[in-house]
């Protein structure tokens, strides 16, 4: 094989990520566009990437901090005091609880970045790790990266998604190292409880392992309350807790996250990241501190519209014969395969393409979040309600042809 065509064992696993080939098919929809400007348009309710604004102050913020010269430099740990100050304020009035801004708080480029980078920085090579089935494709892509040894714990919807700790036998449990869980659950739609994260902490302090959770919806629940580790009281055992500005601030295209975790778990994230990248700029910083010091109600300001969009995107595809389970969290609906497409023989990733290619509407097929994915689809409600009760109709037309 020529030196230029070889790959290391670890990406060629990795595959080319749902997301990757959704983006391949939108970018072949757009040609079509351009040639067949008759084609209804792109809808895209593929990522959970919102039309929904930042806080206004956060932008002010960041834009005041863009004249200073140090916005434009590179920005190690040090610098991001002010920022891990800021979070450790806010998880005192969120959560009330104390946390060192200096040992257990750190800032990511995303809590993507977090998920991916701690099997490396906790994992060696053949150690076992846990993760959701279905899970969020970072949370695997991790472990793969950190040439892990994957143990799926599938989650049933006719449980209500609700994960199974007795699927797992002792010597399993003893063999694990890490538990990735995420509730609010992505991309179930699924709120979860604090029972459930509880139960995981009980297994890890039993059995030595770290629980990393990820949880970037935690103010995006639109029924009952969002569960935390932070509410553990012995999450500084062997805890990790990742949230980001992505969701409940709209701040997706700004990368910025934070990590609140056990002193040690901290520490070691912060040597990796030390080595392979730097942080946000200060600006960005800047902005993510005024959304935390002057903007802590705009996530609970986003619900009533997410709540809008749930409810006439489950009515408008429920007129259009599919089936539709409860969201309990924002931004998504996890749905079945209709019956037609199943029908057809159609899996999850041929649907979802033959859906784009003949109504413009994309949606994220369910197998790229892992086996249990298959025969589901994932749906971004990230678009105003009238727009998406339009691509609801363009879908049933499209499923009635079938």
């Amino acid at each position: 094989m020529p030196i230029s065509e070889q790959i290391s064992t670890r990406v060629a696993q990795l595959g080319s990520g749902v997301f990757a080939r959704n983006d391949q098919r939108k970018a072949v929809y757009r040609r079509r566009l351009n040639t067949s400007p008759d084609l209804p348009p792109l809808l895209d309710l593929s990522l959970g990437s919102t039309d929904l604004q930042p806080p206004p102050v956060a932008l002010e913020a960041i834009r005041a901090a863009l004249d200073e010269p140090a916005s434009a430099s590179y920005c190690l740990h040090g610098a991001t005091l002010p920022f891990r100050e800021a979070v450790a304020a806010w998880a005192r009035r969120r959560f009330s609880v104390a946390v060192d801004p200096e040992r257990e708080v750190l800032l990511l480029v995303g809590s993507q970045e977090g998920t991916a980078h701690l099997p490396l920085a906790v994992l060696n090579p053949g150690d076992a790790a846990l993760l959701l089935d279905p899970c969020y494709p970072s949370h695997r892509g991790g472990l793969q990266l950190a040439s892990a040894e994957t143990v799926l714990l599938p989650l049933d919807p006719e449980r209500g998604w609700r994960p199974d700790y007795n699927h797992l036998t002792d010597s399993q449990w003893d063999a694990l190292r890490l538990m990735v869980l995420g509730f609010p659950h992505n991309p179930t739609a699924t709120t979860g409880e604090q029972a459930w994260l509880d139960a995981a902490m009980a297994h890890a302090i039993d059995h030595d392992i770290v629980l990393a959770h990820d949880n970037p919806y935690l103010d995006l629940a639109l029924d009952g309350e969002a569960p935390a580790l932070l509410r553990h009281p012995d999450w500084r055992r062997c805890g990790i807790e990742f949230f980001s500005f992505s969701k409940g601030w709209c701040l997706g295209g700004y990368r910025i996250a934070f990590a609140i975790g056990a002193e040690w778990l901290i520490t070691a994230l912060r040597q990796l990241k030390g080595i392979v990248d730097f942080n946000q700029s200060l600006a960005l910083q800047a902005g993510a501190i005024a959304a935390l010091e002057q903007a802590p109600q705009w996530p609970e300001r986003l619900r009533g519209a997410y709540r809008e969009r749930r409810d006439r995107m489950a009515a408008a595809l429920r007129s259009q014969g599919w089936v539709v389970p409860h969201a309990s969290m924002a931004l998504y609906h996890w749905l079945p395969l209709p019956a037609a497409a199943r029908g057809h023989g159609l899996d999850s990733e041929r649907f979802c393409a033959a859906l784009l290619e003949a109504t413009g509407v994309c949606l994220t097929p369910g197998n790229g979040f892992g086996p249990g994915g298959e025969g589901w689809q994932r749906l971004a409600l990230v678009h105003p309600s009238e727009e998406l009760e339009a691509g609801a109709a363009r879908m049933g037309a499209w499923l009635r042809q079938l």
